[in-house]
Protein backbone atom coordinates (compact mmCIF):
# COMPACT_ATOMS: atom_id res chain seq x y z
CA UNK A 1 0.00 0.00 0.00
CA UNK A 2 1.15 3.82 -0.96
CA UNK A 3 0.81 6.33 1.72
CA UNK A 4 -1.82 8.66 0.70
CA UNK A 5 -0.13 12.38 0.14
CA UNK A 6 -2.11 13.84 3.07
CA UNK A 7 -0.70 10.98 5.63
CA UNK A 8 2.64 11.26 4.03
CA UNK A 9 2.51 14.82 5.32
CA UNK A 10 1.20 14.00 8.55
CA UNK A 11 4.26 11.46 9.21
CA UNK A 12 6.72 14.08 8.16
CA UNK A 13 5.05 16.64 10.65
CA UNK A 14 4.67 13.95 13.20
CA UNK A 15 8.15 12.01 13.15
CA UNK A 16 10.74 14.82 14.53
CA UNK A 17 8.57 14.79 17.22
CA UNK A 18 8.78 11.18 17.80
CA UNK A 19 11.98 10.98 17.66
CA UNK A 20 11.95 13.62 20.41
CA UNK A 21 10.70 12.10 22.62
CA UNK A 22 12.11 9.01 22.35
CA UNK A 23 15.32 10.71 23.10
CA UNK A 24 13.86 12.16 25.83
CA UNK A 25 13.12 8.55 27.04
CA UNK A 26 17.01 7.50 26.06
CA UNK A 27 18.59 10.66 27.98
CA UNK A 28 16.43 9.79 31.15
CA UNK A 29 17.75 6.13 30.85
CA UNK A 30 21.33 7.50 30.60
CA UNK A 31 21.31 9.91 33.37
CA UNK A 32 19.91 6.71 35.29
CA UNK A 33 23.38 4.90 34.26
CA UNK A 34 25.72 7.95 35.45
CA UNK A 35 23.78 7.87 38.46
CA UNK A 36 24.16 4.43 39.11
CA UNK A 37 26.98 3.15 41.88
CA UNK A 38 29.78 2.25 39.75
CA UNK A 39 33.34 3.88 38.84
CA UNK A 40 33.29 6.77 36.54
CA UNK A 41 35.16 4.42 33.81
CA UNK A 42 32.51 2.01 33.87
CA UNK A 43 29.34 4.27 33.66
CA UNK A 44 31.66 6.51 30.79
CA UNK A 45 32.48 3.12 28.89
CA UNK A 46 28.62 1.64 29.13
CA UNK A 47 27.02 5.26 28.02
CA UNK A 48 29.58 5.60 25.32
CA UNK A 49 28.21 1.91 23.96
CA UNK A 50 24.66 2.90 24.63
CA UNK A 51 25.15 5.73 22.69
CA UNK A 52 27.00 4.52 20.19
CA UNK A 53 24.54 1.66 19.76
CA UNK A 54 21.12 3.95 19.82
CA UNK A 55 22.36 6.40 17.45
CA UNK A 56 21.38 4.13 14.79
CA UNK A 57 18.03 3.33 15.99
CA UNK A 58 14.92 4.63 14.03
CA UNK A 59 13.76 6.53 16.95
CA UNK A 60 16.74 8.48 16.76
CA UNK A 61 17.94 8.54 12.53
CA UNK A 62 15.62 7.76 10.11
CA UNK A 63 15.78 8.00 6.22
CA UNK A 64 13.13 8.99 5.31
CA UNK A 65 11.01 7.73 2.34
CA UNK A 66 7.18 8.13 0.77
CA UNK A 67 7.39 4.38 0.04
CA UNK A 68 9.11 3.33 2.81
CA UNK A 69 6.45 5.02 5.29
CA UNK A 70 4.22 2.20 6.46
CA UNK A 71 7.07 0.02 7.12
CA UNK A 72 9.14 2.31 8.86
CA UNK A 73 5.69 3.62 11.11
CA UNK A 74 5.50 -0.57 12.03
CA UNK A 75 9.17 -0.28 13.07
CA UNK A 76 8.52 2.63 14.76
CA UNK A 77 5.41 0.83 16.68
CA UNK A 78 7.20 -2.42 17.53
CA UNK A 79 10.51 -0.65 18.98
CA UNK A 80 8.13 0.92 21.10
CA UNK A 81 8.87 4.21 19.39
CA UNK A 82 5.67 5.24 18.88
CA UNK A 83 1.84 3.36 20.00
CA UNK A 84 -0.68 3.02 17.53
CA UNK A 85 -2.51 5.42 19.21
CA UNK A 86 -0.19 7.77 18.15
CA UNK A 87 -1.93 7.80 14.18
CA UNK A 88 -4.80 9.01 15.26
CA UNK A 89 -4.49 11.94 13.21
CA UNK A 90 -3.83 9.55 10.29
CA UNK A 91 -6.31 8.28 7.83
CA UNK A 92 -8.76 5.80 8.55
CA UNK A 93 -6.89 3.34 5.99
CA UNK A 94 -3.56 3.89 6.97
CA UNK A 95 -4.53 2.75 10.65
CA UNK A 96 -6.11 -0.18 9.37
CA UNK A 97 -3.40 -1.00 7.16
CA UNK A 98 -0.95 -1.20 10.29
CA UNK A 99 -3.67 -2.55 12.63
CA UNK A 100 -3.84 -5.68 10.15
CA UNK A 101 -0.07 -6.02 9.52
CA UNK A 102 0.47 -5.58 13.23
CA UNK A 103 -2.39 -8.37 14.02
CA UNK A 104 -0.84 -10.55 11.30
CA UNK A 105 2.66 -9.76 13.14
CA UNK A 106 0.93 -11.74 16.47
CA UNK A 107 -0.66 -14.57 14.86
Amino acid sequence: MEISKEDWKHYREKLSAWQENYMNHLNKEYMSLLSADKKPSEKFWELEKRIKNDRYHPGVTIEVSKSDAISDILRLIRLDVITYDDLTDFSDELQQTVKMLLDRDLN
